[in-house]
């Protein structure tokens, strides 16, 4: 079975508020079931920090025996450890590797996990600010992160919860740990959608100067943008394919009487694509299985395709968009073109927000570790016994440990 909190990790970097991701270009993988994966907004990337100062030691022990966990930083009523920090940046290798698989140069890959490691203090303590202030609006998530457990249920083929529970602390996990890590991220996402990404408005008027600006980078192939329903059969018995399909050709029907693809996909699919409105990328002639090609190709926009049974389960596509050979008229490309200003202007938006929050709260970090986390404060932190807490993680409290991801953003509906 994979790695479940490799499969966790990747599922949740997929931005989560109700949105139209922004069409990409470039090459996308051949679609069979599809089984692909909608391409996500880049994360933020503030400018880097310099690299942490070796701190030492990384634990100690106390007259008693006891372990004695090393805090490198406290934000209002929680801190941050060593053992946390060195977790992060063993993370942050990881996601390097995931996101240039098959894509890098080596030196490419290595500056990329140079650039993850050097902010990686910086986002867990951006993270906790986050899901604290999370938690002051009064956000719930826990419906998000039921239906989140189950997606990665379904990606694992586990018949129910309790598998999937089994199989987390078969790898030395904490059930609670690992909940509360998809509960932080869905917080924060929705921290940022309403704190920051609903303040940024782009006027149609910036992004047709923009389109007239750079109209020699819409020029290009015949292409679709699709978007996908999948009722999955992974597992399922064969007197049960009858309902399964009845279920896709309920979800099409809807959709045919004008409800919206993005919605039905949220509510119906099976798909790793479902958070995104079934949102799959754009693809050129001879990179989809030629059956597929020949109907979505055939296809204007808003086009549905009946519903397509292939090994993974019940498929149906739209034609989100079909592009012409040559140069793309203004509002084909519009969408595209407000995403990519929006991007633009969320990068520095957010930051500034966190430094507000930074401002307004208590945070404290170890000298040795005030580059590595950005700044915000030098004085000295005394380092505490972790055995209570080792304690309470072997009861598997709930708050005994903190998990944090790296830092995504989203775009409101």
């Amino acid at each position: 079975m994979r790695n479940l909190v490799l499969l966790a990790g990747l599922f949740l970097a997929v931005p989560l508020a109700a949105q139209q991701p922004a069409p990409t270009d470039g090459p996308q993988p051949k679609l069979e079931a599809p089984p692909t994966v909608a391409p996500e907004p880049e994360p933020v990337k503030p400018k880097p920090a310099p690299a942490p100062v070796a701190a030492k030691p990384k634990t100690t022990a106390d007259p008693g025996g006891r372990v004695v966990e090393e805090i490198i930083a406290r934000v209002n009523n929680e801190i941050i450890t060593k053992s946390e920090y060195d977790k992060s940046l063993a993370s942050a290798e990881e996601d390097a590797k995931q996101e240039c698989e098959n894509r890098c140069t080596p030196q490419q890959l290595t500056t990329a996990t140079d650039e993850r490691k050097k902010s990686a203090l910086r986002d867990l303590i951006d993270q906790a600010l986050l899901v604290q202030r999370g938690k002051d609006m009064s956000i719930s998530v826990e419906t998000d992160v039921i239906k989140q457990l189950d997606q990665i249920r379904i990606q694992n083929k586990l018949p129910d919860m309790d598998a999937l529970e089994k199989a987390v602390t078969s790898q030395g996990l904490n059930w609670e740990d690992f909940k509360n890590n998809i509960r932080s991220h869905l917080i924060t996402q929705k921290v940022i959608g309403q704190e920051v990404g609903s303040h940024i408005n782009i006027p149609e008027s910036e992004s047709k100067k923009f389109y007239e600006e750079h109209k020699a980078e819409f020029i290009g192939p015949e292409s679709v943008a699709l978007r996908e329903i999948v009722v999955s059969t992974d597992g399922k018995k064969e007197a049960d394919l009858p309902d399964l399909r009845k279920k896709a050709e309920t979800a099409r029907k809807r959709v045919d009487d004008g409800e919206d693809f993005s919605e039905i996909a949220k509510r119906m699919s099976d798909g790793t694509t479902k958070e995104q409105g079934g949102y799959l990328g754009i693809y050129k002639r001879g990179e989809l299985a030629k059956p597929i090609e020949d109907k979505v190709f055939s296809m204007k926009k808003n086009g549905l395709t009946d519903v397509l049974e292939t090994k993974q389960g019940f498929l149906i596509l739209q034609v989100l968009e079909h592009y012409d050979e040559g140069q793309q008229s203004f509002d084909k490309v519009k969408e595209k073109i407000m995403n990519q200003l929006y991007e633009t202007r969320m990068q520095p938006a957010l930051r500034d927000y966190l430094k507000t929050l930074r401002e307004q709260s208590y945070v404290v970090i170890k000298p040795a570790y005030v580059e590595a986390a950005g700044g915000a404060g030098n004085s000295e932190i005394q380092e505490v016994s972790a055995t209570p807490e080792q304690e309470k993680a072997k009861k598997g409290d709930k708050g005994s440990r903190k998990w944090y991801f790296p830092l995504k953003h989203s775009k409101p509906s």
